[in-house]
């Protein structure tokens, strides 16, 4: 199962208290003030981890806590501030507060990570309130409390091509084609429900990652259909590569409804190269491949008639997108 979205409630750690104590010693009845301050509470930290890959465990898990800090012991002892509790995140998770519409950070890299709620500060013990007119104080504060939130967090899938198209356009059979995975491939409408990722290895130090998303319908930005809870994930590719069945009547028709999607979810997806791949080329009459052969795209978007079954047009498409990755480097 993919799990792309879950909401749970964090609390940092309340600082330990302060005390008050006084240096008890032989031969010293009248010792100075000694108390020591509270340690700090644990921190929320949020950590991309490229190993985790859904957020799963946050279906099941849904309250985090940090450990408070231990209180000031005497002989100016400060007490033990407690560990940070880290949550591990998949890479490409956007950290947000599900109270406000505010966005803490965007966690793309391995490694990345950010303090999500501060573990409070431990208190002061009557040593640090001791001046020359006050030598023997009699108080201390308490630690402060923690910071308690409730954060959304949003997995979208980190891949450098995205495979977008109607239902049961080929991109499952173009995926499986081009790279080692194995999404379930059938010949009906929403055969793919999550997406699938796949890594494409053009030579051998050249590859790039390669996601098959749910089709799309007409209407599908305004939450038709299946593919409006995917049309995030493509958003963070660089390359779009659009499937259109051969068989379409109206391959221009087809291509400006699935750009119009794309545009109206988020303008901005236009800014990304894109190509056209014309799949089941192996089911094509004369006729078919004709009206392949006239169709026309726009400026500038290349078209490659392919078969994902025979192999026939692949190759050249891969090389295509290599070609578009590399220049957007």
């Amino acid at each position: 199962m993919f799990i792309d979205q879950a909401t749970i409630t964090v609390r940092s750690g309340k600082g330990g208290d302060g005390v008050v104590s006084f240096r008890r010693e032989k031969f010293i009845p009248k010792g100075g003030p000694d108390g020591g301050n509270g340690g700090r509470g644990g921190s929320i930290i949020f950590r991309a981890d490229r190993q985790l890959t859904t957020l799963m465990d946050f279906r099941y898990k849904r309250s985090y806590r940090a450990g408070d800090g231990d209180k000031g012991m005497s002989s100016n002892k400060t007490g033990k501030s407690a560990d940070d509790l880290v949550i591990r995140v998949p890479a490409g998770t956007l950290i947000k507060d599900a109270d406000h519409d505010k966005t803490y950070a965007d966690l793309v890299s391995h490694g990345e990570e950010i303090i999500i709620a501060k573990g409070g500060r431990g208190g002061r013990g009557n040593a640090e309130f001791a001046t020359p007119v006050i030598q023997a104080p009699r108080r201390a504060t308490k630690g402060d409390q923690g910071e308690e939130k409730v954060i959304q967090l949003e997995l979208k899938l980190l891949a450098d091509v995205g495979l977008v198209g109607f239902p049961n356009a080929g991109k499952s059979t173009l995926i499986s084609r081009i790279s080692a995975a194995k999404p379930k491939i059938a010949d009906y409408p929403f055969t793919t429900l999550i997406p699938n990722l796949g890594i494409v290895s053009v030579s051998e130090e050249r590859s790039f990652v390669v996601a098959d998303m749910p089709g799309l319908i007409e209407g599908a930005h305004a939450g038709k259909g299946l593919g409006i809870e995917f049309l995030k994930h493509i958003e963070r590719t660089r390359v779009l590569v659009i499937l259109i069945e051969c068989t379409d009547g109206d391959l221009k028709g087809a291509y400006a409804t699935l750009v119009h999607e794309l545009k109206s979810f988020n303008d901005s997806m236009l800014t990304k190269p894109r190509l056209v791949a014309i799949t089941k080329m192996d089911l094509a009459d004369d006729k078919i491949k004709k009206n392949v052969r006239a169709a026309k795209f726009g400026k500038g978007i290349q078209a490659f008639p392919i078969s994902s079954a025979t192999g026939a047009g692949v190759k050249e498409l891969v090389s295509a997108i290599w070609k578009k990755l590399s220049s957007k480097k």
